[in-house]
């Protein structure tokens, strides 16, 4: 039951597209963006790793989603801090390349390299307290994963050969941490710009066969841009 809960409330914020948003701007009105509830873009870059994998090495990734700052009360610092990651990689590279059966195929890529790439929508919650123009915020962070992906690589034979194999069997379909960082907002306004710096630690272990548990991090170096701004405070 738990689980399903879960995935219905992941699955409720993901189907938000750009219609959504304009359909949340005309829905709270004024209210949003005047300082009580904050809605707008958040995207920057991650770099992210597998816990207790000997050999992996970190992986680079863009990421694109939306946030929600809601204010608990009138005189408060304190905000909700949620939204989706819409566009989200975790996993690793610099991994040895594994044997998929086929002699051919495994001598061509036997020296090469392997990435990971694993979709996750996540969905951060967290506590946001703000100490003038810095905030700090933390609490967990439960994740949809959607596509998941291995890239052997190999540099000979004149250039570079690439495989991709589907591999989202391999993975669950739900991943949880914590998660918590420092950040910024550029202006003294009631709703401002942000930029920030948040750390994500998988407590659950998300690779299905039994060989060896892996566990997802993830550092994200964002920026938080408001839209649709009603009136402020």
């Amino acid at each position: 039951m738990k689980k399903f809960i879960l995935s219905l409330t992941l699955f409720s914020m993901i189907t938000m597209s750009s219609t959504a948003q304009v359909l949340i701007v005309a829905i709270f009105g004024d209210e949003l963006n005047s300082g009580k509830i904050e809605f707008g873009l958040d995207g920057g870059i991650n770099r992210s790793w597998y816990l207790d994998k000997p050999g992996s090495e970190g992986l680079n990734n863009f990421n694109l989603g939306f946030f929600f700052h809601i204010k608990m009360t009138e005189n408060s610092t304190g905000f909700i801090s949620t939204g989706v990651h819409v566009k989200s990689n975790v996993g690793a590279s610099g991994m040895p390349t594994y044997s998929i059966g086929d002699s051919d195929f495994d001598a061509v890529y036997a020296d090469g390299e392997l990435t990971t790439k694993v979709n996750v929508f996540y969905v951060p919650i967290m506590w946001q307290q703000r100490l003038g123009k810095v905030f700090v915020e933390g609490g967990i962070q439960p994740g949809l994963r959607s596509k998941a992906n291995d890239y052997f690589k190999v540099d000979d034979f004149g250039g570079e050969l690439e495989y991709k194999k589907d591999v989202r069997d391999d993975y669950t379909r739900l991943d949880f941490g914590v998660v918590g960082g420092l950040g910024y907002r550029l202006s003294k306004n009631p709703v401002s710009a942000s930029v920030g710096l948040n750390y994500y630690y998988g407590v659950v272990d998300v690779y299905k066969p039994e060989t060896y548990n892996l566990k997802n991090s993830s550092l994200y170096l964002y920026a938080r841009i408001p839209i649709g701004a009603g009136k402020k405070d």
